[in-house]
């Protein structure tokens, strides 16, 4: 009859229009994959049987279980909290003992008056809890980060469940990223900083090198070799005595307390450098986080949209049926 007619004409049209949107989805969901080869498209995985499920939870044994474990772990970002806590725990460490080696030269050999380093004193003491903060800082900061970076492994591999993600922690992620960026700027300038007092004894200490040297060691010009550490600026200069001389430099470059502060600076800015490392490297690691995260979150509201549509045509299907069935 005429009305089966248009109802079969319809069902075909809508046929048609249904191959179109599949082969259109498909066709970006596939190009999605070859793109992102991690991501898995679990919305749409047929349902297993009772079966197949009894099957498929005897069948993991523990070697696949603690593969799929590794290939959660963020390698990139263990690697660079093991790098900034060693590079925080080298520069806090020996930066703290280093000091308290410095004041004690300057009190027994450059400045015998307490009141002339007074200020240098007080301010090697804040720089010592300063320590203490930055310790800390960095403990927690360094968590928080390898936490966020198991997250976002987990989320991007889709190991634990479907992927979901909310505009929230996307700006948690963009957040970390500008913080990240922040502290990396002031870890170069407490870098550059830290390599202030490595120059000053290493100064001291080849001016100890040319007074033992066997050109100038027993002449009378021995005497003459100075070492003033008050054009340094860390003493004023009515600071008595602020220069040492000759021999009496050699005494000092020979005691336990040179030798370990000098060392112990070297070994503490070597630590502020890991640090910056340390830091760039999780630029990078939040910078790719926050893409894929980003990414990812177009890719779910992509799948949502397709899987209304096709509820839609099937829910127009079912409906065109009933009528034809009505027809006939």
């Amino acid at each position: 009859t005429k009305p089966a007619m248009e109802t079969a004409a319809e069902e075909n049209t809508e046929q048609s229009q249904e191959r179109k949107v599949n082969s259109r989805a498909e066709m970006e969901i596939g190009r999605y994959h070859w793109m992102y080869p991690g991501s898995k498209n679990h919305q749409y995985r047929p349902v297993p049987t009772l079966g197949d499920r009894a099957s498929l939870l005897s069948s993991p044994g523990c070697f696949e279980c603690c593969i799929k474990c590794l290939g959660g772990v963020p390698y990139a970002s263990l690697v660079a909290t093991i790098l900034c806590f060693s590079g925080v725990a080298l520069f806090c460490g020996c930066g703290h003992v280093a000091l308290a080696g410095t004041v004690a030269i300057l009190e027994q050999h450059f400045s015998t008056n307490t009141s002339d380093h007074a200020l240098l004193s007080e301010v090697i003491q804040l720089m010592q809890y300063v320590i203490y903060g930055i310790a800390s800082f960095f403990f927690l900061y360094g968590i928080i980060l390898l936490a966020e970076g198991f997250y976002t492994t987990s989320a991007v591999k889709e190991l634990h469940g479907e992927f979901k993600t909310t505009a929230c922690g996307r700006c948690i992620s963009g957040m970390f990223v500008f913080l990240t960026y922040v502290l990396g700027v002031a870890w170069l300038g407490v870098f550059g900083f830290s390599a202030v007092p490595v120059f000053m004894f290493y100064n001291i200490w080849s001016t100890c090198e040319v007074i033992k040297s066997p050109q100038t060691n027993g002449t009378a010009g021995v005497e003459q070799i100075c070492v003033d550490i008050r054009q340094y600026g860390i003493i004023p200069w009515n600071a008595f005595p602020g220069r040492i001389c000759g021999s009496a430099l050699e005494n000092i470059c020979n005691t336990n307390e040179f030798y370990m502060s000098y060392h112990l600076f070297i070994v503490a800015c070597a630590g502020a450098g890991a640090t910056v490392i340390a830091l760039i490297h999780f630029l990078m690691i939040l910078s790719s986080n926050w893409a894929y995260l980003k990414d990812a979150s177009k890719m779910q509201a992509y799948q949502d949209i397709k899987a209304k549509e096709e509820q839609e045509l099937q829910d127009i299907q079912s409906r065109s049926k009933e009528q034809l069935n009505s027809y006939t």
